[in-house]
């Protein structure tokens, strides 16, 4: 990982519920798989989706 490269967010909580989506990152199975050949760019992409999934499914937690 090269600075500026984003770190992932998988905190090993690696569950996928009904709409495959990481329980634990909030990652979507597809965004899981592509990390590892996404661009500093698109993984900073993956986790803005990411944290919008968590804010919807806990707003208080993050707010």
């Amino acid at each position: 990982m090269n600075e500026g490269e984003p770190k992932s967010p998988c905190i090993s909580v690696c569950v996928l519920n009904t709409e495959d989506v990481c329980i634990g990152c909030y990652r979507s199975a597809a965004e899981i798989t592509d990390w590892f050949m996404a661009s500093a760019q698109e993984k900073r992409a993956i986790i803005q989706r990411a944290r919008e999934r968590m804010l919807a499914d806990n707003p208080i937690r993050l707010s």
